[in-house]
């Protein structure tokens, strides 16, 4: 790599993540050494890995979450760890069987700050019924770490894992709820904006029960599937495109966002695409079984889930993301570039 700084863009999950992840590891990898022989692994980046297990596959993801402030409408950083590593398995089309936590405090964090971020996670877990079977836990000098940093394992096993560079031409783009709400609080919150007098909350929530029912009947339908958090739906939808060697159209009158993230991101001429969503799934799934993908989904709770895109076949240009305004004209959708929301999970 050449001379230069680590930067808070770097983390954001966006264009500069993916040139940084590129440079430093993926492409100082040989090929047998991204993935475990017949999984998935770097060789094709996803929400998690695939290791062949037991006539299946057994699914394993890592995050660590640093997100400020600690404590938010919707959640804390104990709830959003535990739920955005079960998501990660659900994505890869795994069912959530156990999970493993670090946590690393600095010194002076008040205990009891630290016992609510606990009870939080295991809240989370005993509601899913999913076991913590191991962890470690370290301190920092104080000032050495910002109060609290969690990184969580989740683990689960499927049959056949979803990779999204699987997607086809034909295939429908569903989401499963409002989108951008986690980012907008958070963005509000570190602006010192009055989210409880806004309305504004995140959606960090395990998506267990809406994905388990579409996976028992539908696995084989879905060819991607995503938990647009960091880049948002925008890096979701170009990550897909780039990957799958297609062209992706989206009606931004059908995506789904709350009128006050509306609101709120107006204001500051923020983009909601970009913007993390903590309790959201992404599905590119065939066309043939998209409507009834969609009446499960809102049957288990996701009533404000909607069809907004779909999947085209690539000409000339492939990889790219066209949005249709809702004026009816066509626009690029570009995976989103610079950090605008520091530390949002």
């Amino acid at each position: 790599m050449g001379r230069g700084y680590v930067t808070l863009a770097h983390g954001a999950g966006g264009k500069e993540t993916e040139a940084l992840l590129g440079e430093m590891i993926f492409e100082r990898l040989d090929a047998k050494l991204k993935r475990v022989a017949k999984g998935v692994g770097l060789d094709r980046p996803d929400d998690a890995a695939a290791i062949p297990f037991g006539g299946g596959f057994l699914v394993a993801t890592v995050d660590s979450y640093t997100v400020s402030p600690l404590v938010f409408p919707g959640g804390d950083i104990g709830s959003l760890s535990a739920s955005g590593s079960i998501n990660d398995v659900l994505m890869m089309g795994g069912r959530p069987t156990a999970l493993l936590d670090a946590i690393i405090a600095e010194e002076g964090l008040d205990l009891e700050l630290l016992q609510k971020f606990a009870n939080s996670l295991m809240q989370v877990l005993r509601k899913e019924s999913i076991p913590l079977i191991g962890g470690d836990f370290k301190t920092m000098p104080k000032g050495q770490i910002d109060k609290v940093v969690i990184t969580t394992v989740g683990l689960g096993w499927c049959r056949r894992p979803i990779v999204d560079s699987e997607l086809k031409p034909g295939d429908k783009v569903i989401v499963t709820d409002f989108i951008g709400s986690h980012g907008a609080t958070i963005l509000a919150l570190q602006q010192g904006a009055d989210v409880l007098k806004s309305g504004l909350a995140s959606d960090a929530k395990p998506l267990t029960s809406v994905m388990l029912p579409v996976l028992s009947k539908f696995h084989a339908s879905v060819h991607a599937a995503r938990d647009p958090t960091r880049g948002g739906l925008a890096m979701t939808l170009n990550d897909w495109a780039k990957s799958s060697r297609t062209v992706i159209t989206v009606s931004e009158r059908d995506v789904p966002v709350r009128e006050e993230v509306k609101s709120y991101l107006g204001m500051l001429g923020v983009d909601p695409l970009g913007l993390a969503s903590e309790g959201v799934a992404v599905l590119g799934v065939k066309p043939d079984v998209a409507e009834e993908v969609l009446r499960t989904i809102k049957k288990n709770g996701a009533r404000n889930a909607t069809i907004i895109g779909e999947v085209r076949r690539a000409g000339e240009h492939s990889g790219v993301v066209l949005l249709k305004s809702e004026v009816g004209g066509y626009r690029l959708l570009e995976a989103p570039s610079g950090s605008l929301v520091p530390r949002i999970c």
